[in-house]
């Protein structure tokens, strides 16, 4: 991760300029909650994507940091309106905004980001990207819509369940490697490619993150394991176990996916690891990355493209 950072380390620290300053407000509350939202930090992912997919389309320009920050807007303001909905209180290994703030200013300063970063795209004056990123909220909308309904379903198939990750989770990945070719006006098939490499990859990275809700180290990962059991979530990991479990680890299961609680955590870890669950999900993860990796191999070499090569690698290698 380091080496692809040190590689556009100017980049994203003019990102996070933009960020702080695009957050400013006179409504105080609003301040209290950005400032809490920036000191916490966070990978800042998807604007390393746009900054490496612009690099590797042979963009030369600055509109790529401004896109770059509206990517880390609507993830923002995507996870404010998450913690409300899941009802999580610890992110990053701290309290989550609506743990501190309330519920209320949660919702509300989510708004504020959201709109924030379409003036901010407004203000790019590209309506090509203008379209990229209204079409990827929208979807991204839908996918939030579509993990509601799922919740607490022991009977959600895998389909069902990637249909969730493309749209939720994947979709924003997706726009911020196309933004890359859309600003170097790249053709259609090398925009098409790069949007492929971000799927894939997005899909790899929320593939760990379900194997980590189970397997990883609360203090690294910086959030409570067993969250998506406690929210009666069924990943893939528990998806697989259901089917390849006992007919009573089935049944115990189910019980634990529709009342949606962590306290026979330990039974079902047990569970997934005897069924080999935890990897399958690491091996489908493994497939998405090495899709990512195929998608641009095309590309002319530069050390952009290695390091989303790299990206994708490190996708599925992560601990965290």
């Amino acid at each position: 991760m380091e080496v692809f950072r040190t590689l556009i380390k100017a980049d994203l620290d003019a990102v996070e300029q933009i960020i702080r300053d695009r957050l400013a407000s006179e409504v105080p509350l609003i301040r209290q909650v950005a400032e809490y939202l920036v000191s916490s930090g966070g990978k800042r992912l998807r604007p390393a994507l746009v900054v490496l997919a612009a690099g590797a389309s042979g963009y030369h320009g600055r509109a790529h940091l401004e896109i770059a920050a509206v990517v880390e807007f609507i993830h923002t303001a995507t996870l404010l309106h998450d913690d409300v909905v899941d009802e999580s209180s610890l992110r990053r290994g701290r309290p989550t905004a609506n743990a501190s703030f309330g519920n209320a200013a949660s919702v509300l300063v989510g708004d504020f980001i959201y709109s924030r970063a379409f003036q901010m795209m407004v203000g790019i004056g590209d309506i090509r990207v203008l379209e990229v990123l209204a079409d990827a909220t929208n979807v991204i909308a839908e996918g939030e819509v579509l993990q509601l309904l799922g919740v607490h379903n022991a009977d959600l198939t895998e389909g069902e369940y990637l249909r969730v990750v493309r749209s939720k989770t994947a979709k924003l990945f997706e726009a911020s490697a196309r933004l890359g070719a859309v600003l170097a006006r790249q053709s259609p098939a090398r925009e098409q490619a790069l949007a492929a490499y971000g799927m894939h990859l997005g899909t790899a990275f929320q593939l760990i993150d379900d194997v980590l809700d189970y397997s990883g180290d609360r203090t690294s990962i910086g959030k409570n394991l067993g969250d998506d059991l406690a929210e009666g979530k069924s990943t893939l990991p528990l998806i697989h176990a259901l089917a390849n479990a006992s007919d009573a680890q089935r049944v115990m299961l189910r019980e634990v996916i529709e009342e949606g609680t962590v306290e026979r955590f330990g039974e079902v870890l047990a569970a997934l690891e005897q069924c080999g669950s935890l990897a399958y999900a690491r091996d489908q993860a493994v497939r998405e990355a090495q899709c990512a990796q195929d998608a641009i191999r095309s590309f002319p070499d530069s050390k952009f493209r290695d390091s989303l090569i790299d990206f994708a690698a490190f996708a599925v290698a992560r601990d965290v």
